[in-house]
Formats: C-alpha cells, structure tokens, sequence
C-alpha cells in the first residue's frame, strides 16, 4: 500500500513539473484574421472612411469592438481620443497593455496605423468612385489589432504598450499630430513608435521583406534585425527619394519627442498601381504575405517591451 502510494506521488509530481506552462503554445497570426479585418474595413459598406463620416465612425466602433473583446484597455477614459478637423468630428482609437514590470511598465512604445482614408473620389473606374483602401491602411491597421492580440494573449512585455488607430492620416497626419502634442503635454516617458503602412503586397528581388522609412536616423533597423536573428527589415532608396519617413503618423511622434519613431512598410509606391485608386480592394493584397511580416515584426517588439535599458536609439547626425 505504501508503495502503491509513493508510485501515486511520484506520477503527480512528474506530471505537475512536465505540464505545458500557461501561454508556451506559440500564438501566430493567421492570414485569415488579417483578411477578415481588411476586408470588413475595406468593404463598400464604409464608403472609403473618409474622416467625419458615417462609414468611419463605423470603422472606429468596430476597432473599439476588437479591442474590448481582447481585454485591451482603453488609454483614456473611453478608447476614443477625440479632435476636429474644421468642424467635422474625428477620433484616433487607442488601447493600452500595461507594462508588468513595476519600473518600465512607465515606459510606452506607440504600435500604430491609420485607419482612415480618402472615400469617395472623382476619378470613377468601371462605375466606382469609393477609395476602399486596403492597402492604405487597411492592411496596416489589421497589423495593429493583430499585435495586440498577441500582447493581451501572451501578457509578457514588460514596457507598456499603446495601440493606436490614427484618423485624418490623409488630411495631414492631424489624428496623430494631436495625440503626439497630447502625450508630450502629459510628459508621457515614450521609449520609441512603431508605425505601420502599406503593408498589403510584398516586394519582389529584394533581401528584406520590409523596410523602414528614415532607416539612417536610428538604430532601429539594426536593432529590429540582431532581435529576430535575420533580415526582415531593409532600405528602401525609393522612399528615402520620397522622404516617406515625413509622410505617415510616425512623423509627428518625431518631431514631438525627438526619439525614433518610424514606419514598417512592404509598399515603397514601386510594387502597387492603386495608390489612392478605387481599385486598392480587399482581393488585391497577399495576406500569407502580411502575415509572414507580422508573425516576424512580433519578436522584435516583444524585445523592445523587454530589454533592461533603452536599446532602440537616434543615430547621432554626420
């Protein structure tokens, strides 16, 4: 009996030791998911999301929706952060994943995209004139409520982490020149942006599989690339030729901040013919490629959530 019962112990501590820890199982992002959003975003329904519109303030409810529904909290007392642009309402949407360490939880890393686009336009193809934009930034935005996913899932970074959805991207980069000015009033100890753009199609005879808009200014580039152990993120000459680092919503986080803030991107205008077109729709982009790129960006963020000090640095100016 004795035996019998030493045998009974042995096994259940056995198991206990060699039981699967909570969240071991890896989390990927699937093509699926990403399609999803895109193509409820990009669908006719909302009309191009065009800033001040029924169809984006349903885009905004429904990027609401999928925050509460992942436990992402909101920044502020509601998830939306509200602004105008003349008289028409707008609103960046943003979710926060505290930090678990007691010190750098007071740390943030902005992830974000802009949800918004240009509606409906003048120039009509084959009897349409809504500008869906799925790849401006439909796929983006599916970018950032995956990531989020897998932060609210995994619970692991010990930096904060702030989701954000920016409006009237297309008007000016206004949505994020507001919550930039914002956050720098609240004195907010921001550690670096990430923004992400156009990410729907990938490049072809490139080593990368995105790049990284004002990839000189910092380390991050270097950085991204020694944490994932290979070459994910490259430079784009043609986006240093447009100077694409000033035209997304990183920008205003730079010039608020001075610290890197700057966009991931797999479209540098080369490798896709609907830029602001009525044709830029769900169907037309890769999403294995998109997840590919994402399922290979989470690392390099969960390093920077992670890491004792501030790795991710400016490069000082030849």
């Amino acid at each position: 009996m004795k035996k019998t019962l030493l045998l009974i112990v042995l096994i259940a501590v056995f198991s206990c030791k060699n039981a699967p820890k909570e969240n071991v199982k890896p989390i990927t992002i699937t093509s699926g998911e990403l399609k999803e959003t895109v193509r409820f975003l990009a669908s006719d329904r909302l009309l191009g999301r065009n800033t001040g519109s029924e169809g984006i303030d349903e885009a905004a409810a429904y990027l609401e929706n999928q925050f509460n529904a992942l436990g992402v909290k909101p920044y502020f007392e509601t998830y939306r952060d509200d602004f105008k642009v003349d008289s028409l309402e707008a609103f960046n949407v943003v979710g926060v994943i505290e930090g678990n360490d007691p010190k750098l939880k007071d740390e943030y890393i902005i992830i974000g995209a802009h949800y918004d686009h240009i509606g409906i336009i003048e120039k009509i193809v084959d009897n349409d004139s809504i500008a869906n934009g799925a790849n401006d930034n439909a796929a983006g935005t599916s970018s950032v409520i995956a990531m989020a996913k897998y932060f609210a899932v995994k619970k692991n970074n010990k930096r904060s982490l702030m989701f954000v959805l920016f409006s009237a991207e297309e008007k000016g980069l206004l949505g994020s020149k507001h919550l930039a000015k914002k956050l720098k009033a609240e004195n907010i100890n921001l550690y670096t942006m990430v923004n992400m753009e156009m990410i729907g199609v990938p490049f072809k005879d490139r080593d990368y599989i995105a790049f990284l808009t004002g990839y000189g200014m910092s380390n991050m580039a270097e950085k991204m690339n020694e944490y994932l152990g290979s070459k994910v993120i490259g430079f784009s000459e043609i986006a240093k030729k447009y100077n694409l680092f000033r035209q997304s919503d990183n920008y205003a986080f730079y010039e608020a901040f001075k610290i890197p803030c700057q966009t991931i991107s797999s479209c540098d205008l080369s490798n896709y013919e609907y830029y602001h077109h009525v044709d830029d729709e769900a169907d037309k982009l890769d999403y294995n490629h998109m997840a590919s790129l994402i399922n290979s960006v989470i690392p390099a963020i969960e390093k920077m959530s992670n890491t004792p000090t501030k790795e991710i640095k400016m490069n000082e100016a030849e």
